[in-house]
């Protein structure tokens, strides 16, 4: 299963997490080690739901880039 996953660049760290999956995140120093964790945490994330019984959820969001034009300066 492939799900989306964010990235966010922050002061000090990288964070992300899963649209499909509330709850699943990750933080780390540098986007390397950010995304081997959020990967570890979907695995974690997925079996704690299997052992509670509850259903997996099929992957639904997706990303796009969209290109804006910067506004002229007045």
């Amino acid at each position: 299963m492939q799900y989306a996953v964010v990235i966010e660049r922050g002061a000090t760290s990288y964070g992300a997490s899963v649209p499909d999956l509330p709850g699943c995140v990750a933080v780390a120093d540098t986007e390397a080690e950010v995304i081997q964790l959020i990967r570890d945490a979907i695995k974690f994330h997925l079996e704690g739901m299997r052992l509670n019984g509850e259903a997996i959820p099929e992957p639904t969001s997706r990303i796009a880039y969209v290109e804006v034009a910067e506004a002229a300066a007045a």
